[in-house]
């Protein structure tokens, strides 16, 4: 058998398309765009205390999209002196509507004063401990939702580099903002609101779920207080947010002898709502009902459901409370008292 001797050419081997790219830099924006690493800066950067013209920053921005550029965030912070990230930890319940459309609000109005906003997921950890864990990332402002941080924790993220520390909760903390929220004064409005419609055996609904009573507590202590020395009655109702919850409270509505009841907040009186009308309980004239938090669903409703219209802080305030904070971080804290609490009386009640 004959054999046959191939040379094969010793050729390098392709490059692997795994093999990753180099990183674009402001060097290569500023070559492909014809101008100089400071003005590439400067463009993307929205600096205004250069003026440059619009041909420049149409071809800077034009380069930096072909090459795939994007700033980095810990460089700028690093000629900065800090970050321009504001952390939001994740509230330690489910937002509903009317939380939501507060953060969505705010994020805009930071995001146009050139911050990045981060939101934190929940980690299990709460108060100083979550604070901690906050300022490992060197946030330079903390919006810190609900109770449990205290001055320890504002300690250490001013320590760690955080400028602004802004509380969203009922009681100010030593060396934060504060944004004050009286949810005993949502209870007390519509506590009176029910006692003028001539309902005297007034029930008050409290979420079963964890983590509600931060609100639901000062909320019922609010009706109570409205309507202590006077002829009507304060009844507590643990409802889960569930229809079997709201069915098996409505099948003893009539044993428990209540005409009002004011049922935390929309979702949960919409739930109830339902669960009266299925079980023959006439709305308002068997029962008043009202919730709070004004959301539209309750408006879509027959009966309309009366409700406790809450005034939040805008988006735009309180984005210059912490671009002020930011900016003079030695100013004493500043305190706001929120929640505006308007009955808005409809079908319902």
């Amino acid at each position: 058998m004959r054999y046959v001797m191939v040379q094969i050419p010793n050729t390098p081997a392709p490059a692997s398309s795994s093999t990753p790219r180099s990183v674009p830099t402001s060097a290569d924006v500023a070559r492909l765009a014809g101008v100089s690493r400071a003005t590439v800066s400067y463009v993307l950067n929205n600096t205004s205390a250069v003026r440059i013209s619009e041909p420049t920053r149409r071809r800077v921005h034009q380069a930096a999209k072909d090459l795939g550029y994007v700033p980095h965030a810990a460089a700028r912070s690093l000629r900065a002196g800090h970050s321009r990230m504001v952390l939001m930890p994740a509230p330690p319940v489910p937002a509903g509507p009317l939380y939501s459309q507060f953060v969505h609000d705010f994020q805009g109005a930071l995001s146009r004063l050139d911050y990045i906003v981060v939101q934190y997921g929940a980690s299990g950890l709460r108060g100083d401990d979550a604070a901690r864990a906050w300022a490992e990332l060197r946030p330079v402002a903390v919006l810190v939702p609900g109770p449990g941080l205290g001055p320890e924790g504002v300690a250490v993220l001013k320590r760690s580099g955080a400028r602004a520390v802004v509380t969203l909760g009922s009681e100010a903390v030593e060396g934060a903002h504060a944004l004050l929220l009286d949810h005993a004064g949502v209870g007390r409005s519509a506590a009176r609101h029910l006692y003028a419609r001539g309902r005297r055996r007034i029930g008050v609904v409290v979420p079963q779920e964890r983590g509600l009573e931060m609100f639901s507590k000062p909320r019922l202590r609010g009706a109570r207080e409205a309507l202590h020395g006077t002829d009507a009655t304060v009844t507590e109702l643990p409802l889960a947010h569930t229809e079997d919850s709201a069915a098996a409270l409505a099948a003893r509505w009539r044993s428990l002898g209540l005409d009002g009841v004011f049922a935390y907040n929309d979702e949960y009186a919409m739930l109830l709502m339902r669960a009266l009308q299925d079980e023959g309980v006439r709305v308002p004239e068997d029962a008043a009902l009202i919730g709070a938090d004004d959301l539209m669903l309750g408006r879509l409703l027959r009966p309309r459901l009366s409700t406790v219209r809450i005034a939040l802080p805008s988006g735009r305030d309180l984005a210059g409370l912490v671009d002020r904070a930011v900016r003079n971080p030695g100013a004493a804290p500043e305190s706001h008292e929120l929640f505006e609490a308007t009955v808005v009386r409809r079908d319902s009640t």
